[in-house]
């Protein structure tokens, strides 16, 4: 499968709390919610529905995974809803217990084991492993070199610090940009992938 990374960005790179002011207040951030004004049915909302489309199963972090657990179960009868339900999903944790995987189609891959758990899934036939949010497992997968495709949704907002999504870790990795779309109301979707290198 090709993992492939969706995520909300601010102008200055920050993934934290797109969708609501307590969705992830760590490090005191205060401006959740963020991209409510700049999203559009049309190019924002067409490109979750694309990534969903193609999604075989969707990958999170433990923190995204129960803030997607808690929203997503109770829209149910809405086609995307339903889509998000029913699709398999795997959460990343060391401190979740299997008994508390309550969002339908759930699998833990233990924290301890995550690496070698999404290189298993990476080399396995089949459709798309979309991450969403999740900045922390996103990093990891960069550093490792797992991402086949980066889908970014750039708004024209500055929110001043919080989490991104790329490694510190000093390594230069080189992405082409295989497509662009802008909104009117200045969001730029834009899917890079990565360069091989030679």
């Amino acid at each position: 499968m090709r993992i492939v990374i969706t995520e909300f960005m601010s102008l200055d790179g920050v993934v934290q709390a797109p969708g609501g002011p307590e969705e992830d207040t760590d490090g005191g951030f205060a401006h959740g919610g963020w991209s409510h004004p700049f999203f559009d049915p049309e190019v924002v909302g067409g490109a979750f529905d694309d990534a969903l489309t193609k999604a075989e199963a969707l990958l999170y972090g433990r923190r995204t995974w129960q803030t997607m657990a808690a929203a997503w179960p109770e829209r149910a009868g809405d086609p995307f809803a339903d889509r998000m339900n029913a699709i398999p999903k795997y959460v990343v944790s060391q401190t979740l217990g299997d008994d508390e995987l309550t969002w339908e189609n759930s699998t833990r891959i233990p924290g301890d084991e995550a690496v070698a758990g999404i290189r298993k899934l990476h080399a396995t036939d089949g459709g798309d492993l979309v991450v969403m949010g999740s900045p922390t497992l996103v990093r990891t997968l960069l550093r490792e070199g797992l991402v086949d495709e980066l889908r970014l949704m750039i708004m024209p907002v500055l929110v001043g610090g919080g989490k991104t999504i790329f490694p510190d870790d000093g390594a230069l990795r080189t992405l082409e940009l295989v497509s662009t779309v802008i909104s009117g109301k200045g969001v730029h979707v834009c899917t890079y992938r990565p360069v091989t290198e030679g």
